[in-house]
């Protein structure tokens, strides 16, 4: 029997569903700087300062939008137009007709999976609590999806 995301579009999927489908990577909870006059995006390792980097989750899920002026919420009409979600982000993969990825939670059934494998910030993201305004751009990241 196909499972949901593999039978349903993003808009048709429950909020629980939808919710389901994040993979826990927290990639977009990174700090990102635009460059104003080529509009480009540079990633960083800087990540938020709601997120808990050791569980890769919001501490504050329900707020993060009034507490975090800049937060995005992903949702089934802005996806597709979100340039710096990484390749590997599961609500990306589904929007464009490709698989979750071996190491996915609603596969494994262990949401650890994700650290296991590095494919989430654990590793290596700093909290912005920790870095100074003037030396963000010392923590630009390629990414290597």
């Amino acid at each position: 029997m196909a499972e949901f995301w593999q039978t349903k579009t993003l808009k048709e999927m429950t909020q629980q569903e939808w919710e389901s489908l994040c993979d826990g990577c927290a990639k977009c909870c990174l700090v990102k700087l635009e460059d104003y006059d080529t509009a480009e995006i540079y990633h960083t390792n800087v990540a938020c300062k709601l997120l808990s980097i050791d569980s890769c989750r919001c501490s504050d899920y329900a707020a993060r939008q009034t507490i975090v002026d800049d937060c995005v919420k992903l949702d089934p009409e802005n996806i597709k137009s979100i340039q710096w979600l990484p390749d590997s982000c599961s609500y990306k993969l589904i929007d464009q007709g490709k698989p979750l990825p071996d190491w996915h939670h609603l596969l494994t059934g262990n949401r650890n999976t994700v650290h296991q494998v590095a494919a989430s910030i654990k590793q290596f993201a700093v909290s912005e609590l920790e870095v100074k305004d003037s030396d963000i751009e010392d923590h630009i990241i390629q990414w290597v999806d």
